[in-house]
């Protein structure tokens, strides 16, 4: 290689600020950081001599936008080298086909967390319900302890999913969750029953359900859920427990029997309000009759608890 050519890339590589990482590696080693016998000289690998052989031959061909290329690749791996557990001195382990593979399953790790989405509408009917739900959650939420729009969601989804003909919430509030509930009930032609001890919060859930268009399929029964739910009967595909959490385990005990196989048990606040429902939490996954699995746990938590047919 000519020194003109030589000359000629360490311009190149200054400009773009690899020589300063390459002086960065100096430095470490004359800090006491030497590579082991077994890692080597790097800048003798195939590797390196690779993108020199490409270096060169793009500056030949005086192939700018190649060379910038090549010159971004050799500065991403000096710094992979410079991160921590990368450090010298250390003894790589593994295989080199398993070294490749942790890099991969890195690269994933640190690949960017898809924001949360909005929901679409279908229809003109859809869209309007989701604009009170909107509505609801931005100018209704203080004081009436309603889930949080994703697991609003979660709501829907599992209860189209199923098929649900028949959902039973305990704890009505202003009628957000259930309003949810009944986004999919429209698809399934199913019916929600709701159960309300606050008379207010009854009166308020009524006006909400009719104001989504969504009342003709809301059944919102006032009293003590604890009473009241002795009247029902079977089936129910869907029941979703989110009012007295210490109260969990006599709606269970309760409505269990009438849950057809297949059929969803939701428990909501599993996560911030878990201690209140301890005998309940411990019912659903030592019943060997029941599956349950635990969602959205880093916020306020869901309960999925599966009937097994």
């Amino acid at each position: 290689m000519s020194k003109k050519l030589i000359t000629g890339i360490m311009v190149v590589l200054l400009f773009a600020g690899v020589g300063n990482l390459i002086a960065q590696e100096t430095t470490d080693r004359g800090r006491g950081q030497r590579r082991t016998p077994a890692e080597g000289d790097r800048t003798n690998r195939p590797g390196f001599g690779s993108w020199l052989d490409e270096i060169s031959k793009a500056y030949e061909q005086n192939d700018r936008e190649k060379m910038g290329q090549l010159i971004e690749d050799m500065k991403t791996r000096m710094q992979r080298r410079r991160e921590p557990g990368q450090g010298r001195g250390r003894q790589r382990e593994g295989k080199p086909a398993d070294r490749r593979a942790t890099r991969r399953r890195s690269d994933r790790a640190d690949a960017a967390v898809p924001a949360k989405s909005s929901p679409t509408a279908q229809a003109q009917a859809e869209k309007h319900i989701l604009s009170v739900l909107e509505d609801l959650h931005e100018n209704q939420r203080r004081g009436m302890m309603n889930v949080p729009p994703e697991d609003g969601r979660l709501l829907r989804l599992l209860t189209e999913a199923v098929g649900a003909k028949r959902v039973i919430e305990i704890g009505t509030s202003n009628g957000y969750s259930g309003i949810w509930f009944c986004l999919a009930l429209r698809k399934t032609g199913g019916k929600l029953i709701t159960y309300e001890i606050d008379a207010d919060r009854a009166a308020l859930a009524r006006k909400n359900f009719k104001r989504a268009g969504v009342n003709e399929i809301v059944t919102l029964i006032e009293g003590d859920a604890h009473k009241e739910v002795t009247k029902l009967t079977g089936p129910i595909d869907i029941l979703f427990l989110d009012a007295d959490k210490e109260g969990n385990m006599d709606y269970l005990e309760k409505l269990l029997p009438l849950v057809r196989p297949g059929g969803l048990i939701l428990a909501h606040n599993t996560s911030n309000l878990r201690g209140g429902m301890d005998d309940y939490l411990e019912a659903v996954t030592t019943n060997p009759d029941l599956e349950t699995i635990f969602l959205n746990e880093q916020e306020q938590g869901m309960g999925v608890t599966l009937k097994k047919r």
